[in-house]
């Protein structure tokens, strides 16, 4: 259902911490006019652990009804408390979002039964497809490939995973143990999760280079492994560069450097440290990007 290019959006931000409506939208229609296959709101890279809940249901929504139905908007919805869930995701569903990203519940540190009983709950909730994001280093804890596929068994809605433990074993086992659809949670792993039949990526560069990552994923999906590989050599000095600080710190501030974002964030998170902007800035020029 969820495949190629998903973008894992930024949430804009006004010089006084509010969510900026403005960038918003125009990010939005950027992002649709280069291309891509499907917008991914208020996940980590949307810094949702600081969003209240009205502003990350007025992200959802303004997203989606800006979208208008031409790609399908992935909306994150996770939590560590199962109930907060099932409401964000009950939201989404309401306001006509596609699916839902649910990542595992970060701090509490659920079991492997844990793990399924929140997914199996939420999922039993809401008919709206799931994606699941298994993303130890955020959570301190990740779905085993055998979790995963009891949850891809269990539960018809639960679609796709995004990938970010960085294991290729770790995918590879999932591949051979469900038929859920295997999307890179790792721009710099897009192309070698391929090989062991990855569709596609939620990818945080392409809120800067949409059509370039567009292009790695259908020549992945056209089997052109040729174009594949020189779109991923060319894409890797900016999958590598921002990862620089924590995510999305590098990526909000390329995005302000191409005149695309304020570059404001939201503590706990700060700007992108002296020594690492110039470093970032002259990535984005030796890729060929117009640099203010």
């Amino acid at each position: 259902m969820f495949s190629g290019t998903l973008v894992a959006m930024v949430t804009p931000f006004e010089s006084n911490g509010a969510v900026d409506q403005r960038r918003l939208d125009e990010q939005t229609e950027f992002l649709i006019d280069s291309g891509v296959d499907g917008l991914v709101p208020v996940g980590t890279t949307g810094e949702s652990p600081t969003l209240s809940h009205e502003e990350h249901q007025q992200v959802i929504k303004a997203v989606v009804s800006r979208a208008k139905g031409r790609v399908p908007v992935i909306a994150g919805t996770g939590s560590n408390s199962t109930e907060e869930a099932i409401h964000l995701t009950r939201y989404a569903k309401q306001v006509g979002a596609a699916g839902a990203l649910m990542v595992n519940p970060y701090y509490n540190k659920p079991t492997q039964g844990g793990l399924y009983a929140h997914f199996s709950k939420i999922a039993s909730n809401v008919d709206l497809p799931i994606v699941l994001y298994n993303i130890p280093g955020r959570c301190s804890v990740a779905m085993t490939p055998q979790t995963v596929a009891r949850l891809n068994t269990d539960h018809p809605n639960i679609v796709a995973i995004k990938e970010a433990t960085g294991s290729m074993d770790q995918a590879s086992e999932i591949a051979a143990t469900s038929r859920i659809t295997i999307l890179s949670g790792d721009d710099s792993l897009t192309l070698p999760l391929a090989a062991i039949g990855g569709r596609g990526v939620i990818s945080v560069i392409a809120n800067v280079v949409p059509a370039d990552v567009k292009k790695l994923t259908d020549a992945i999906a056209a089997n052109d492994f040729e174009t594949a590989q020189a779109q991923h050599q060319k894409l890797f000095s900016l999958c590598r560069v921002m990862f620089i600080e924590t995510n999305p710190i590098p990526i909000k501030a390329a995005m302000q450097m191409l005149g695309r974002d304020s570059g404001e964030l939201r503590l706990p998170m700060t700007p992108l440290s002296e020594a690492n902007t110039p470093i970032v800035r002259d990535t984005l020029r030796n890729y060929g990007l117009n640099v203010k």
